[in-house]
């Protein structure tokens, strides 16, 4: 799997699958281009965990529309191969308020990167053809804590949005073969 390549050894991971009636192409694609913009449990995951980040822009007085919502938007594409699987990267402090992430700019960046305190994150959609015009998507989330530090400030924030995490890809993967059942 691609995600071996960039995170082969983790300290979290979190793995959901689904099974789709629909061709592996169509359920890839769809994946690829998942929004989570239309979904109001998403929303609110996504406002719930950004709001100490609001606190601390009013409080030092920064446009609180000035940054856009963290989404899948957010990570790197690290590597595609063709109708079979998509991994993206993300690096950083995920534990500070304003998620302390690093700018990538492809996978070489991701590969190279090792700041003290920090961690790299890797997110997959693998799909496999079943037969019968049936499908399953595999989605997998894999954190690399660089350090001791790292890992010390993670581990509680994993434990605290790991169910939020789990329910959030979910449904993820209902919208995404919602969406490539009807492609």
């Amino acid at each position: 799997m691609l995600i071996d390549k960039y995170v082969p050894s983790f300290h979290f991971r979190e793995r959901h699958t689904l099974e789709i009636s629909a061709q592996a192409s169509d359920v890839l694609r769809a994946a690829i281009n998942y929004q989570p913009d239309n979904d109001p449990i998403i929303g609110a995951a996504i406002v719930i965990r950004e709001f100490p980040n609001k606190i601390i822009d009013r409080i030092k007085g920064n446009s609180l529309s000035a940054k856009r919502p963290f989404s899948l938007r957010n990570f790197t594409l690290l590597e595609h191969l063709e109708e079979r699987e998509v991994v993206f990267g993300l690096a950083g402090r995920f534990w500070q308020a304003d998620y302390g992430q690093a700018s990538l700019q492809d996978s070489e960046d991701f590969v190279r990167f090792n700041a003290h305190g920090a961690a790299r994150m890797a997110l997959n959609f693998s799909v496999e053809r079943l037969g019968n015009n049936r499908t399953r998507l595999a989605t997998e989330t894999r954190v690399c804590c660089l350090d001791v530090e790292a890992k010390r400030k993670f581990t509680p924030y994993w434990y605290l949005i790991r169910p939020v995490s789990g329910l959030i890809r979910q449904k993820m993967l209902a919208t995404i073969g919602r969406t490539a059942t009807v492609s």
